[in-house]
């Protein structure tokens, strides 16, 4: 199955696409559009109002979204549709073959689809399920003997199940491939054929990738029939939406530099980003050592700890979430402020991903980036990739801590200019002990130490 190129929809078709305002116009059924409405989606994004009707219109599709713009409902919807004939309440697994296969390259970003399935199918009788390494595979083989329509995996742990023959992908007729430059980067290429050989040939397969490169392309060549191709965004840039800085420091500076500029901004929460699993620990650990509440995730983390880092940050009890690129897909904060790029990362593709994590769904962000002297090379690569220039920003100045005023000088002044007591002289000094309790004004929130630890 070989495509020599991709249709790219014109700007007539795009227009057509895009005139639906709601999402009953784009023909979803009713216990769909429930749920959407339960979930407060009112207005289908440009990535929607373009994909969903094309894939159901049965066609293969190439689309560019950013992260962010909701990608996941362009193709979980349609999809959900398509199999609503589908749809029964049988206990007999042999009803609930899978259908529809999303593979996707993390652990994090398979629950994250998964979760948006599950609101999704809330009103259908279909099923599904999600399937990753690191855990246990037991309760995930019940699952699967059970029976599920739609099923989300990653590819090692699918090759697990499907290798125990728990996992029957025989009547598969729908296969998604996630944020499929990320795959390719992770080195997933050669699970994918294998994944790929255990499907049925007659299918509808959807690619969806923040960037476009000769290895998608070449991806789509081996994968995909007859695509049409769907930009919502110019080629390999960055959400228009998301605020970038640039900041020259000494590598020695860096922490101090992070938290001066989290502390100027006073910045709630931010998604802090290194290239590798060391530097993530070390600046994890001096972070926490300042009394900063941070959390780290990286590939070497357990499972459980990765599901504690992120729920303590969706929670809002961390403020600082240090993350590896590939252990930060499938994040989801909504309304994230800020992300730092605490090194430059070595693909110019991942600082777009990395900022994608701020500033979705219209949103505006912050995207902040510590570049030291030995980065430069990186930073010029970026600025090529994402076609600008970068100006070094200063550092913010911090304001000074204003002045506190307390009761204490107030009640004594009083005092002083009070008239005199029995037994006291006029004006004398009145002993602190005996003035009332002072209640002192509330306090902002504590800026982080800068003070190195």
């Amino acid at each position: 199955m070989e495509v020599t190129t991709a249709t790219t929809i014109d700007a007539t078709t795009t227009s057509m696409l895009e005139a639906a305002t709601t999402f009953a116009e784009l023909g979803l059924a009713p216990p769909i559009l429930a749920a959407l409405d339960e979930l407060g989606y009112q207005t289908p994004t440009p990535i929607q109002k373009q994909a969903i009707p094309l894939v159901l219109a049965g066609r293969d599709l190439m689309a560019q979204a950013q992260t962010g713009t909701g990608k996941t409902a362009a193709f979980a919807l349609p999809l959900l549709q398509k199999m609503i004939p589908h749809a029964n309440t049988s206990a007999s697994p042999a009803r609930h073959p899978v259908r529809a296969l999303v593979l996707a390259p993390t652990r994090e970003l398979a629950l994250q689809v998964h979760d948006s399935v599950l609101a999704y199918r809330k009103h259908l009788s279909l099923r599904s399920s999600v399937v990753f390494g690191g855990v246990d595979m037991k309760p995930q083989e019940a699952e699967l003997r059970a029976g599920v329509e739609i099923l989300v995996a990653t590819p090692g742990r699918l090759l697990d199940h499907a290798g125990s023959r728990v996992a029957q992908l025989a009547q598969v007729q729908f296969l998604v491939l996630d944020e499929a430059d990320r795959m390719l980067d992770m080195g997933f290429l050669p699970d994918l054929k294998r994944i790929l050989n255990l499907l049925p040939s007659q299918r509808q397969t959807l690619l969806f990738s923040a960037t476009f490169d000769d290895s998608i392309v070449g991806l789509a060549r081996s994968f995909l029939r007859n695509p049409l191709k769907v930009e919502v965004a110019r080629r390999n840039t960055a959400a228009e939406t998301v605020e970038q800085v640039m900041h020259k420091v000494r590598e020695d500076d860096k922490l101090d530099a992070l938290v001066r500029v989290v502390n100027a901004r006073d910045i709630a929460q931010a998604l802090v980003f290194t290239r590798t699993k060391i530097c993530a620990d070390k600046l994890g650990r001096r972070l926490q050592k300042r009394g900063v509440p941070t959390a780290i995730i990286h590939g070497d983390k357990a499972q459980l700890e990765r599901l504690a880092a992120l729920d303590g940050f969706k929670q809002g009890k961390v403020r600082l979430l240090v993350a590896t690129d590939i252990a930060a897909r499938g994040i989801d904060i909504a309304e994230l402020p800020c992300v730092f790029n605490y090194e430059l990362p070595y693909s110019p593709e991942d600082y777009v991903h990395r900022i994608g994590r701020t500033g979705r769904a219209g949103a505006s962000g912050l995207a902040v980036s510590l570049v030291a002297p030995d980065e430069e090379r990186l930073l010029a690569g970026i600025e090529r990739f994402i076609k600008r220039e970068f100006t070094a920003a200063p550092l913010p100045t911090l304001a000074p801590p204003a002045p506190v005023v307390t009761e204490v000088a107030d009640a004594t002044s009083a005092a002083v200019s009070a008239p005199a007591a029995r037994g006291r002289r006029r004006g004398e000094p009145v002993c602190a002990l005996l003035l009332p309790p002072v209640r002192p004004a509330e306090a902002p929130a504590s800026p982080i130490p800068t003070d190195s630890p």
